[in-house]
């Protein structure tokens, strides 16, 4: 295992350390099939998408979701 420097990383602005998880999440991404995704995680996945094929009107824009949580707290 790697050994990150997390002070190094703690003293990072919020808006480089969340340039850093994407960066991480990308390389992750490259290789779909190295992502441990449990069968019940797909299959919730399928369904999902399946109930949005159906009726795509029922999705909801990422800032009224983004809105709704943040109201929550």
């Amino acid at each position: 295992m790697v050994k990150l420097d997390m002070e190094a990383i703690r003293k990072l602005s919020v808006s480089e350390r969340l340039a850093l998880v994407e960066e991480i999440w990308e390389s992750i991404s490259d290789d779909p099939a190295s992502v441990p995704v449990s069968a019940a995680q797909l299959a919730e996945a399928r369904r999902r998408l399946a109930e949005h094929d159906a009726d795509p009107t029922t999705a909801v824009p990422w800032d009224e979701a983004e809105e709704r949580l943040r109201a929550q707290t």
